[in-house]
């Protein structure tokens, strides 16, 4: 048999991105790659993807990761979906919670049957219906057969980065201490040849991955592919981050409070909590925007704030050459519905199942690459969108300007789908599925001026029967789960702070 050269995949940046890239390569690629990754001490991480959704759960266990080591290991807590706070009109609240609601019929949605049920007089909660979302607000939790309880983690990204390290290092990746200086391409070809770090090393490879983070030294400053810019239609471009001290239980949700400008992260873990302010800057300044935070967190604060400015948006080619963008490098989703981590691990995934194992690159993979790759952050851009397009707050000029704003086509037909309708569909392997997309919409007040006629086929007994039982089925399995904090601590506690 023919030994195969390893393909050398030089990882260039640490943090979340970078060991996760490295941590799945090592152990998915073994003999048939070698991993280097290069990063700087004296460089920081952005360090705010807290809040994840419940594709890292399938990573870490591709990865064989056991949960419980990783959650004491990170902090965790359990996170059964994020409270929307302020975001229909000031006084309103909605949940947006993973996991499914009620049952569907095969030709249509249970939004169809509750929606038949409001006109005949049950006029219980859309929310009653759904597990994750009861026993969230209850601050209930507990692993059930089958997985049958969706759900995520509220962690702290910067210790998930370290836990992934030791995973990465233990596999064989080779991690070199260095600032990265300039990006060394080939005269002939164009593609990156090697990092040359500030003292002059050079770390040479076939494939890098760009793990930089906003500055994308890589991607951008080296290969110039492009930014395709989507402020106006998500006009937040600030946050400002810090962490305080728990003065209660950690509940099992994220909350995200809207506020005259942007809107507010709250986030759980077993020894803090992690807090945000997001806003836009042409209505909200630095330091106006700081001392809401402060006014507006609980506990002592302990770390010093971290001010981010960000342009929400995506490089026009995630994968371009021998270069593939991972995290903050190829764009930046603001981190309303938790999308950041996600988006990371969908790259190194998709990369490690288009990469071959020796031999050239094809263009067709490249190419496949980025139409998946770009085809995702359109449709999160877009349910990212629905939440500010749609609401009923007229408040502030922020909230005018986001209410008046043109949308995608993409989003418009989906809005007015749901509007006319009731109906939701998912395409193709879209990341939020219908039951996202009915939560948040319902949540801000779109009401469907019609719905599926075969929901009118039920007798009153039988829909009475049929939405009595699924609500009876939440609430009686609701009551056997413990309280997440106790859970936590018997199943994952981490060592003190």
């Amino acid at each position: 048999m023919n030994a195969v050269t390893p393909r050398r995949i030089v990882v260039a940046g640490g943090g979340p991105a970078g060991w996760m890239a490295a941590a799945a390569l090592m152990r998915t690629l073994g003999r048939t790659a070698t991993v280097t990754l290069v990063e700087s001490d004296a460089i920081g991480t952005v360090g705010v993807g807290e809040s994840t959704i419940p594709p890292l759960i399938t990573f870490n266990r591709l990865l064989g990761i056991n949960e419980a080591e990783f959650m004491a290991a990170t902090q965790a807590t359990f996170k059964l979906g994020i409270q929307f706070d302020g975001w229909k009109g000031p006084e309103d609240r909605y949940f947006h919670a993973f996991g499914l609601t009620g049952k569907d019929h095969w030709a249509a949605g249970f939004q169809h049957f509750w929606l038949e049920g409001q006109v005949r007089g049950h006029h219980q909660s859309y929310d009653d219906y759904c597990l994750e979302l009861i026993a969230a607000r209850e601050g209930r939790f507990a692993h059930r057969p089958d997985d049958r309880m969706s759900y995520a983690y509220q962690l702290d990204s910067t210790l998930y980065g370290r836990f992934l390290r030791r995973m990465a290092e233990g596999d064989g990746a080779t991690r070199i201490e260095g600032r990265i200086a300039d990006v060394d391409l080939d005269a002939q070809s164009g593609d990156i040849a090697a990092l040359v770090l500030d003292d002059g090393r050079r770390v040479e490879g076939d494939l890098f991955l760009d793990c930089t983070g906003f500055r994308a030294l890589l991607i951008e400053r080296a290969l110039h592919v492009g930014y395709d810019d989507w402020t106006h239609w998500l006009p937040c471009d600030a946050a400002i981050a810090v962490q305080t001290q728990s003065v209660r239980p950690p509940v099992p949700y994220t909350r995200a409070m809207a506020h005259g400008a942007g809107w507010q992260w709250r986030i759980p873990l077993q020894h803090r909590v992690g807090n945000g302010i997001v806003y836009c800057s042409r209505y909200l300044n630095q330091d106006a925007a700081l001392a809401q935070l402060l006014g507006n967190v609980e506990g002592t604060v302990l770390t010093e704030p971290n001010r981010i400015r960000f342009v929400t948006g995506a490089r026009r080619k995630q994968w371009y050459r021998n270069c593939i963008a991972v995290g903050l490098a190829g764009g930046f989703m603001e981190p309303l519905e938790s999308t950041s981590i996600h988006l990371i691990q969908r790259a190194i995934l998709r990369l490690i199942r288009l990469l071959p194992a020796a031999g050239p690159i094809s263009p067709h993979d490249i190419a496949e690459f980025n139409d998946q790759q770009l085809t995702d952050m359109d449709q999160i851009r877009d349910f990212l969108i629905l939440h500010y397009k749609v609401t009923e707050r007229r408040d502030s000029p922020f909230w005018r300007q986001c209410a008046a704003m043109e949308i995608p086509d993409s989003l418009a037909q989906k809005i007015g789908l749901f509007r006319e309708t009731g109906r939701v569909f998912r395409r193709n392997d879209e990341l939020f599925a219908e039951n996202s997309w009915i939560q948040v919409m319902l949540g801000q007040g779109i009401v469907p001026e019609a719905h599926h006629p075969i929901a009118a086929k039920l007798p009153d007994e039988e829909l009475a029967r049929f939405l009595t039982g699924l609500r009876d089925q939440v609430a009686t399995t609701v009551r056997t789960l413990p309280a997440h904090a106790a859970y936590v601590a018997h199943y994952c506690a981490a060592a003190a702070a």
